[in-house]
């Protein structure tokens, strides 16, 4: 009896000596990190924002680990720069793509989305940091922001019901200006716009330090005002230009553009009135209410970058909803989601409240939210911030 009583024993003390050791290895698994991969544009034509991302997705990490991380894990990130450019974005998406994550968070600019979103055949999930970026129907991409119809849109109505029916349209041939131009050409065929008259259409190069001649032949033109939709130094080039040229209309322009630290640099050639079709995060107490929850996450956001030490700006508009639908994938499924899996749960989403709206991606199935979530505001140089001129959707306010 006691010799077969032996081996259970030694099994008994091996399993008590190695269940302390599993304890710990475990332990010692659920504090890792759980790492996401963000492919942004540090340096090249699109560092601008891709920089200031990566601010924004630093602070945001405060907020999340600070209510659970992941499953209890702390989130967190690792860059890769793609240099602005659409061969390096690809080539670092296949390198990340090798390690089978779950998701990947960018690239910054719509072109380098382009670029990886037809190799995504069966994930990760990509949430491309450009809101031009329109990804295919049922496939692993997603957008992030308001698009770009419905930033033209709310600026379209804006100048409409302030009167101003003649308008100029200046673009860049870039992916960005390509998808302005269909968009603004979609808006003027619609009933609502029928008073509304493109007088002029002119094109440049991003590259370009000189646009003497296309200015000119808007301020002949008449217009009343203009559609300049470009990003970074190619906008200054614009304005330089319209300074020069003595043309004082207002300019309506992209979210990309919606940097502090970008519109300090133009102050001193930037003309009178500079809208931007936005997202609803720009601060606007006592100006409009929108649903309380958003307001309330809206708060989380500002609280979370002051402590940090950061003015709200696109960087926020372009990754804080982004991070939060992507986080409560995780906190559903767990860290052991799978692409299929965390796409699912984002397409399904129909009721989430973030710092740009209500998200429902059943609704709106590559961005999760529509017009409602756009309004106009400009750039105040005394303030360094951004002023309400809309309500959602582009009617001025009474002022």
């Amino acid at each position: 009896m006691t010799r077969m009583l032996l081996p259970l024993l030694r099994l008994a003390l091996g399993a008590a000596l190695l269940a302390p050791i599993l304890s710990v290895a475990e332990a010692a698994r659920a504090a890792e990190p759980y790492v996401i991969d963000v492919i942004t544009s540090l340096s090249g034509g699109g560092a601008f924002l891709g920089n200031i991302e990566k601010v924004n997705l630093e602070a945001h990490l405060v907020s999340i680990n600070r209510n659970g991380g992941i499953a209890g894990r702390p989130l967190a990130f690792t860059y890769y720069d793609d240099e602005t450019s659409p061969q390096r974005g690809l080539q670092l998406a296949q390198q990340v793509f090798a390690a089978h994550p779950a998701v990947i968070l960018g690239p910054t600019l719509q072109a380098l989305c382009n670029a990886i979103s037809p190799v995504l055949t069966e994930g990760p999930v990509m949430y491309c940091l450009s809101n031009s970026f329109k990804p295919p129907a049922g496939g692993y991409s997603f957008s992030s922001g308001n698009s770009t119809v419905d930033m033209a849109a709310v600026l379209m109505t804006y100048f409409r019901l302030k009167g101003l029916t003649r308008i100029a349209v200046m673009n860049s041939t870039d992916a960005t200006g390509q998808s302005a131009d269909a968009a603004i050409d979609g808006l003027l065929a619609r009933p609502e716009n029928a008073v509304m008259k493109k007088v002029e259409h002119q094109h440049f190069n991003v590259s370009d330090v000189n646009v003497a001649a296309q200015i000119e032949r808007i301020r002949a033109s008449g217009a009343q005002a203009l559609f300049a939709w470009t990003t970074g130094a190619a906008l200054a080039t614009v304005f330089k230009g319209m300074i020069q040229a003595g043309l004082d209309i207002p300019v309506g322009t992209t979210a990309g553009n919606q940097t502090v630290s970008q519109m300090e640099q133009y102050e001193g050639f930037m003309p009178k009135e500079v809208l931007i079709g936005s997202a609803l995060w720009p601060a606007h107490d006592g100006i409009v209410t929108l649903d309380a929850r958003v307001e309330a996450e809206q708060h989380e956001m500002y609280r979370t970058l002051k402590d940090a030490g950061i003015q709200p700006d696109v960087g926020a508009g372009t990754t804080w909803d982004t991070v939060s639908i992507v986080v409560a994938g995780l906190r559903k499924l767990g860290p052991a989601a799978d692409p299929r899996g965390l796409r699912d749960f984002i397409a399904g989403l129909a009721d989430f409240p973030g710092i740009e709206g209500v998200y429902d991606f059943k609704t709106y199935p590559d961005r999760g939210i529509g017009p409602a979530s756009s309004t106009v505001v400009r750039y105040d140089p005394a303030g360094k911030s951004w002023v309400w001129m809309s309500k959602p959707g582009g009617e001025p306010l009474a002022r």
